[in-house]
Parts: C-alpha cells; sequence; structure tokens
C-alpha cells in the first residue's frame, strides 16, 4: 500500500471495542465513531529494522492504519481519537468507496485531497526515521518550511497567517457593504493593519 515496501506490510484488525476500552468511552462517544467508521486495520510498519533507514532521535518507527469510512463528511474529532489510540506515529489511510485520502495528526489534524484510491502514495525521504516522518508530515500538510524555521514553528506561522487571512476576507467584506464613510474609513485602516501583519509573518 501507497507504495510502501513489501517487508512494511501488516494485515492487524483494530476492533472498535478496544478503543471503546481504551478511552472510556460513553455511548454518544461510541455513537460518533460508529457513524463514521466501518473498520480500522494496520496494514504497515515502517521502521529502521525493517528498511534500511536509521533510527533517528524521536522517531523509530511509524503505522499506517487504514480506516475504511462509512461516510466522506465524518466528524475530525473522530480521526483524532484514533490518532491519539496508539502512543505511536500513525499515517493514516481515510478510505470511502473508490476514494482515499491521508491523514496524521501532528499539533493538528492535517489532510490531503480525496484521491482515487489506487493513486495515494508517500515517499519515504531522509536519512533517519526522524526526517523520515517530517518529510511525510510535510507532505500530508501541503507545508513549505521557510528557511529557519522548524516544521512546529511553520506549522504555527501557517496557522496565524491563514486567521490574518480570514480576518482580512471578513473585513472586506463589511467595508464592501458599508454606508458609511467614517467606517468604512476605519475598516480599512483594520484591513492594512492585518495586511501589514500578514507581510511580516
Amino acid at each position: 500500500m501507497l507504495g510502501l515496501p513489501k517487508v512494511t506490510e501488516l494485515s492487524k484488525q483494530l476492533p472498535k471495542n478496544a478503543i471503546y476500552a481504551k478511552f472510556q468511552m460513553n455511548t454518544t462517544e461510541r455513537a460518533k465513531i460508529d457513524a463514521d467508521i466501518s473498520r480500522i486495520t494496520i496494514v504497515n510498519e515502517v521502521s529502521s529494522a525493517r528498511i534500511n533507514i536509521a533510527d533517528g532521535e524521536q522517531v523509530k518507527s511509524f503505522f499506517v492504519l487504514l480506516v475504511v469510512l462509512k461516510r466522506k463528511n465524518f466528524e475530525d474529532k473522530t480521526i483524532i481519537t484514533i490518532s491519539k489510540l496508539i502512543p505511536q506515529n500513525m499515517l493514516l489511510i481515510l478510505e470511502c468507496g473508490n476514494e482515499a485520502k491521508l491523514a496524521t495528526y501532528h499539533t493538528k489534524l492535517m489532510q490531503t485531497d480525496w484521491k482515487p484510491k489506487d493513486d495515494l502514495s508517500i515517499e519515504l525521504k531522509g536519512l533517519n526515521m526522524d526526517a523520515v516522518w517530517e518529510n511525510i508530515i510535510v507532505q500530508i500538510g501541503g507545508i513549505t518550511i521557510d528557511q529557519g524555521n522548524t516544521l512546529d514553528e511553520q506549522i504555527a506561522v501557517d496557522e496565524q497567517r491563514m486567521k490574518l487571512q480570514k480576518e482580512i476576507d471578513r473585513l472586506t467584506k463589511l467595508a464592501k457593504n458599508e454606508k458609511q464613510p467614517k467606517k468604512k474609513f476605519e475598516l480599512a485602516q483594520q484591513i492594512n493593519k492585518f495586511k501589514q501583519e500578514l507581510e511580516g509573518c
């Protein structure tokens, strides 16, 4: 799967009951997972023991989980819960019908777009497992790391940029519909302030 080496392949069913037990879920929480997920299977374990890549300081291995979904408009919270199930780095293949997407949780849930499931692949890039895992997060999140930034710093910067852009769009819409010149001028000033902040990010 995903073009990963054959030696990494596994096929280990993960019963939903194990999730309910681990997180001591109530009936409502169970119902939410049941509404979204049909079944979960561990399909790969990528580790230095299985492939010719050195251990990292933080990352020794990661698992690939195939999550078969009942619907495309699943709740993010369900997938975040699955990500926290095993205290390991996890790459999730979210599959619904003939389409699938990749997801992983790193400070927030990151996902690719839906694609025909046979078109999904991931590249193992890096000299050790730390670098390989970081590159996977970058690939899934579509992140471009600016020079001098760590991955986490870049994610925080991107989040800030997104927030500022949202605010600029919101205020621009307000300014467009504002009739009072004084209020329109105030909104324009706010927009410029946020635009300067955005440029400084």
